[in-house]
């Protein structure tokens, strides 16, 4: 099997590479001539294929979600996921393009990468600068304005210590502060399986076969939840973490 990942690997790589380069002008031309809905569509269709190319490697997607009428359409949204590998952000973005994901990056990756640093930097993302608080706090309450504004859904991840046995870390002081100024958002609970198994082998070759799940949990509305921040970050954790596959 890790044989035949090699030649596929390689497949996958021309594929992915070619695709964010096809469609950076794409980006580029829905974004200038026709707004940020019409480069919204194109970035959506733009992960559509990203998922495409990872079946090259034989790799499934199972999207579960029961509670999507639970989740509300008025209010802005604060998804809270693991984070197992790179390859997390296409299925999120994908099957949960009707609620315009956006995240929180590292400012390096909003320059020099085709469509992907094109859609941070003029999607909504937040780019921060891990080396410079004072830029970070400001582009964080930035980004929770125009959260709070648009009614989005604001992706963020839950860093594992180890992408296999994906033990989550506490919240860090983005968490917080992102609960502190988006009071009236829903937080929605999101359970990513087997997409490490991706890079099971490393970046090249890569892993055959993996059955990446998303499974999205019920929704908690900040403004009723009675405990204090402590037991909501508990209880977020226990939700996410109790469906990992370990």
């Amino acid at each position: 099997m890790k044989i035949l990942a090699y030649p596929l690997t390689a497949l996958y790589a021309l594929a992915f590479l070619l695709s964010i380069c096809i469609f950076h002008p794409i980006l580029w031309i829905s974004h200038r001539v026709f707004g940020y809905n019409a480069l919204q569509h194109s970035v959506n269709a733009l992960q559509f294929v990203l998922l495409r190319c990872l079946n090259i490697l034989g790799t499934r997607f199972t999207y579960t979600n029961n509670f999507e009428n639970d989740i509300p359409k008025d209010t802005p949204l604060i998804i809270v996921s693991n984070h197992q590998s790179m390859y997390d952000i296409s299925p999120i973005l994908w099957y949960m393009r009707q609620y315009h994901p956006k995240f929180i990056s590292k400012i390096e990756l909003g320059k020099g990468i085709p469509s992907v640093s094109y859609n941070l930097r003029h999607g909504g993302a937040a780019l921060i600068d891990r080396k410079n608080p004072r830029q970070s706090i400001r582009a964080i309450n930035e980004f929770s304005e125009f959260i709070n504004e648009k009614n989005m859904l604001q992706l963020f991840f839950q860093k594992a210590h180890a992408a296999k046995t994906a033990i989550l870390s506490r919240f860090n002081a983005v968490g917080c502060k992102l609960i502190k100024n988006i009071p009236t958002a829903t937080i929605v609970p999101l359970t990513i399986n087997n997409s490490w198994k991706t890079l099971k082998y490393g970046k090249f070759p890569m892993g055959l076969g993996a059955h990446i799940s998303l499974t999205v949990h019920k929704p908690i509305n900040l403004s009723t939840f009675t405990g204090t921040t402590d037991t909501l970050i508990d209880e977020i954790e226990h939700t996410v973490t109790q469906s990992i596959n370990h």
